[in-house]
């Protein structure tokens, strides 16, 4: 059995960061970008001012401006998640959200944002990985500025044994 196990992990062990990143990056962003594009388009009906009015009734902020800051932030950092741009504060930004979300509007919901704030802070802490454009403009940076040294890349965590 141990053996097996042992097997079982060097092959696990194989999975690249960069495929992870790139899947948390496209997962989550694709999840916000759609609540992003409903609040879009309930805007002109006014159903989104309604929700956020009736239902959200969020204690932090006034509806008419926490909707349309929760439309921009859906809408704008999932595009960035994709590109993989200013990955870390975007990521950042969007676990703010799903902690505001959990505690204040949807209580009940801990596992699906649990699922969230594990993609979001995974990327939060190892990056995007070298498929992103944050990769191509460190390297960029770091050849173009004799001297400088940009932070590596944390190491992916190992698994417990």
């Amino acid at each position: 059995m141990t053996a097996l196990l042992a097997r079982l992990d060097a092959q696990l062990d194989r999975i690249p960061h960069d495929l992870i990143a790139a899947l948390a990056r496209l997962g989550i962003g694709t999840t916000f970008l759609r609540s992003g594009l409903l609040k879009l388009d309930g805007w002109a009906d006014g159903t989104t001012l309604a929700l956020f009015r009736d239902e959200y009734r969020l204690p932090l902020l006034p509806p008419d401006l926490a909707a349309p800051l929760a439309m921009g932030m859906e809408l704008s950092m999932p595009v960035l998640l994709f590109l993989g741009l200013l990955t870390r504060p975007a990521a950042l930004i969007l676990l703010g959200m799903t902690a505001v979300i959990e505690i204040f509007v949807y209580p009940n919901a801990f596992d699906t944002h649990a699922v969230w704030a594990v993609a979001l802070l995974y990327l939060a802490k190892f990056g995007p990985g070298t498929l992103s454009l944050d990769a191509l403009f460190t390297r960029g940076r770091s050849a173009a500025a004799p001297g400088s040294h940009p932070r590596p890349a944390a190491p992916a965590p190992r698994p417990v044994r």
